[in-house]
């Protein structure tokens, strides 16, 4: 399976401060990003550079490393020198999904990395063409079982939360679903808009500009609560669908790391989303601050990963490495 169709929407990043015994020494850290610049994860890494540099009395850069589905950036930051000069942080499902779906895996979150901090939330959308008669989440159920010929869907990338979403949303509802993936959100909301799909699942952000313009319609989230960005959306679990599946991103350092210095830079990284300036820029990007600590980001990650096995097994699907 050829890994650029595995992840997308999964960004990810470092930064931080020379370590000796606990204490951060003058010097540079970079924030190593595994994704290209300019998307919501470049912005959220640059943000927080900027505001901990300061903090942590250390030049802060932030550096892309493309390559492998985030994989070239993951392993550039484990095994390096835990002595603050590196830092990840990236999304979750880059975390806890290429694990289970490598035949090898590359890492293991929990020996290869100390976490810090939960940094901030994005959510995913189901998403209809205009040509669908229906009002919400039910009634777009209610079309598809009275076209059992019109069920094909998009999703970003193979391999992704969207991928796997729609696996779970196949099982729930007993409706045949036959997936289609493609490079990225932007194909899919325009195959809905000409009709090709009948639905997709995206990033709520990605799906925001055209619903509001009413080229496509959002008929669920999938987060935990109605998303601040579409309040009027219901929720695939206010729908009758058992599932919660946004995404965040987390920072980790190197294995090795102090925890001194992990909690003193989770705490400057939540500092820095709590300011409201930070706020404003990030929910301008379809962004969720949130800032935690590292049994936060820890829960969080357990929690997913218990959640996903077993839906992600079902599937087989597996990345050759």
């Amino acid at each position: 399976m050829d890994r650029r169709k595995f992840l997308a929407g999964c960004l990810g990043l470092p930064l931080l401060a020379h370590v000796d015994a606990g204490h951060a020494q003058v010097g540079l850290t970079k924030i190593i990003f595994p994704f290209a610049a300019g998307a919501g994860g470049d912005t959220l890494c640059r943000l927080i550079a900027q505001e901990i540099a300061p903090v942590l009395q250390r030049t802060v850069v932030v550096e892309n490393r493309t390559g492998g589905d985030g994989l070239i950036g993951i392993k550039s930051v484990r095994g390096a020198s835990p002595d603050g000069s590196m830092v990840l942080v990236t999304t979750g499902p880059t975390m806890y999904l290429l694990p289970m779906v490598e035949t090898t895996p590359s890492f293991d979150s929990a020996k290869d990395f100390v976490p810090v901090s939960l940094l901030a939330r994005f959510e995913f959308a189901v998403v209809i063409g205009p040509a669908i008669d229906a009002a919400d989440f039910k009634g777009f159920v209610a079309w598809l079982k009275a076209h059992p010929d019109k069920t094909s869907f998009g999703v970003p990338s193979n391999g992704t939360i969207p991928h796997f979403m729609g696996s779970k949303l196949e099982k729930d509802l007993g409706i045949p679903l036959t997936r289609v993936p493609y490079r990225g959100s932007a194909p899919i909301l325009n195959d809905l808009v000409g009709g090709h799909i009948s639905f997709g699942i995206t990033t709520l952000a990605d799906a925001l500009p055209q619903h509001r313009a009413k080229g496509v319609k959002i008929v669920a989230v999938s987060s935990a609560q109605r998303s601040p960005f579409a309040p009027e959306v219901l929720t695939l679990k206010e729908s009758g669908i058992d599932l919660v599946a946004d995404a965040w991103y987390g920072m980790w350092l190197p294995a090795g790391s102090p925890p001194e210095f992990a909690s003193k830079l989770g705490a400057a990284a939540s500092a820095a989303l709590a300011k409201p300036e930070v706020k404003e820029k990030l929910t301008a990007i379809g962004l969720i601050p949130v800032g935690s600590n590292a049994e936060g980001l820890s829960k969080e990650l357990a929690a997913n990963t218990a959640f996903w096995q077993p839906i992600v097994k079902a599937t087989g699907y597996r990345i050759e490495n």
